[in-house]
Formats: structure tokens, sequence, C-alpha cells
């Protein structure tokens, strides 16, 4: 599924892995980058592959919770109050720039990410499952946008990145636009097969030097001088789920320290607060003058000062 998708969007099989573990944990995904990057078409060739359904909702400040959620009407013909589903029912939502959307409409996400339900007029509706947010931002404009807050940020799995392609991906996609556009795959993995994944996730094996490691990383977020606020016990959590989605798609029943490393700098890079002194010093900045930069720095300085557990054997980390 990675590679027929970075087929049609050229460079973003890491992302695709990315999306991969948020369904299949139950998480959500914030994917941060400038216009033109295929953000919307990547969120859509991720749904097409799996068949899952698919909506897109372009946030504006005007926007009330009632346009996402849904609102109960009277039907006239039934004498009745009934209740219409808004476009958050359904398996794969594009919440496209997400910062424009007011509080109030914010504030509405938090339940639909968090319960999988919303709640209308004091009765709750579930959500179809899977259910998976992928919200986007656009890191160079700010005018009229509502900074997320950090109860929001917290509730999301990851935060990608989206930078601008290398030279070869670059001439790939004009290459790939020079004729017919490409279609992405439909169906590659059936909803059966996605259900089966998700009961699977819970069964990597985690052993307690790992439980350690994972650990000791979040703490450490804590300890640091550099930090003002550091990563909540969510986050350890999520870093665990998401190490285990990493090793059953590596074709293990176990789980070893790279599954967790790998993912720790895009799990925490919107979680953790540095202080003011921590963000002007130095000269590491992105390319759009703000700070992830810097925040990535710091949690890989924080990764390796936390001793990594040792298996004589990688078969070690399986059952004992």
């Amino acid at each position: 599924m990675q590679k027929a998708i970075a087929t049609v969007v050229v460079g973003y099989e890491d992302a695709a892995r990315v999306l991969a573990i948020a369904l299949v944990t139950e998480g959500h995904v914030l994917v941060e980058g400038v216009p033109g990057l295929a953000k919307t078409y990547l969120a859509r060739s991720f749904a097409r592959a799996l068949a899952l359904e698919f909506r897109r909702i372009q946030f504006t400040p005007d926007m009330l919770p009632a346009d996402i959620l849904g609102t109960v009407v009277l039907n006239p013909r039934e004498q009745q109050f009934e209740f219409r589903p808004g476009p958050i029912f359904t398996n794969v939502i594009l919440a496209d720039e997400i910062n424009r959307a007011p509080p109030k409409v914010q504030s509405a996400f938090l339940e639909a990410m968090q319960e999988r339900q919303v709640t209308i007029d004091g009765k709750s509706y579930p959500l179809p499952r899977p259910f998976l947010v992928i919200a986007t931002e656009n890191p160079i404009e700010q005018e009229g946008t509502y900074p997320l807050p950090e109860a929001e940020l917290d509730r999301f799995l990851f935060r990608w990145i989206l930078d601008y392609p290398n030279e070869e991906d670059e001439r790939q996609i004009l290459r790939s636009r020079s004729g017919v556009e490409p279609q992405s795959p439909i169906g590659l993995v059936s909803r059966e097969e996605i259900d089966t994944l998700r009961a699977q996730v819970p069964g990597v094996y985690v052993s307690e030097d790992l439980v350690q490691y994972i650990a000791a990383i979040i703490r450490a977020t804590r300890e640091d001088s550099s930090v003002q606020v550091g990563a909540s016990p969510r986050a350890g959590i999520h870093l665990l789920h998401a190490g285990q989605a990493s090793a059953l798609f590596a074709g293990r029943n176990y789980m070893v320290p790279d599954d967790a490393r790998d993912l720790v700098v895009a799990l925490l890079n919107h979680r953790l607060v540095l202080r003011p002194s921590a963000l002007t010093s130095g000269s590491s900045r992105d390319r759009w003058g703000g700070s992830l930069s810097r925040i990535s720095e710091t949690i890989q300085a924080e990764v390796a000062s936390v001793p990594v557990p040792r298996a004589a054997r990688a078969e070690t980390w399986g059952f004992p």
C-alpha cells in the first residue's frame, strides 16, 4: 500500500506508513506543510487504497459546530425531530486548515477524536469505525487563524511535516503529470483486514526493558531544562501503541527499541513547549522561521540521553 501510494503521490511512502499506524492504533495525524505539497491528494489516495469513505472539510472562521457534527431538524412529514449527521460521520476525514476554525469548532472535534462519538442535544451518536482525522496546517500564513490548544494537539498521534521534494522526486512529479493524471489505487486492503490488524496490535509483546525505555524517554522531556511543558502520560501510551503497530507492520509479534525510537520525533514534536530562552538560542530554525528544528533537536538529544536496552539476540525481545 505504501509503495502504491508513493507512485501517485511521489516521495510520501513514509507519510503513508505513519497514516497506517495511526489508523490501526485509532490515532489521528496533523500534517503540516506549505500549499501545493499534495496534502489533500495524499489523504484521498490513502482512503482510496483502503476502500474507506472519505470526506474533506475546508475550515473557515465563520464555521459553526453544527456544520461538522450535524444537527437536529424537524421532519414535517413525520412531525418529529430527527438527527441529520454532518460530514464528520465518515471513516477518513480531511480537516483542511483546521487552525482556521474558531475555538468552538475545534472543541467539538475533541470529543470526536477522543471518544469516537458526538453529542447533540444531550444524545450521543457513535462515529463509524475505523475513524481517522487527518488535519492540515499551513505554517506560513497566520492571518485569520486560531492556534490549536495544547489539549487538542495532544490528541494527535503524530505531527508529520511535509517539506519540498528533492530534485529526483520533483522530476518524477513532472513526468507523472505530463500525460494523463495517475489514478490512486483502490481497495488494496479490505476493511476486514484493517479490523484484524487493529485487533492484533495490543497482542504485540513488549518486554519490561522496553516499557522502562519508553517511560525514560517521556520523563526525559520533563526533566530537560530547555523544555517548559514536557510530554504527558498519554504521549507515552501513544508511543507504546505506535511502536507495537510498527512491529506488526515489520512482521514481528514483539517490539524492539527501534520501533519506538524511529517514531519519537513525529510523535512528540507537537507536544513539547520550549522555554523562550531555548527558542532564541542557537541558529537552528526551520525554513519558515518556526521552531520545529529546535524542537526536533531537543527531542533527539533527549532520546540519545536515554540508554538503549540491549539484547544478546533479537529473539530475546520476543516472548520468554
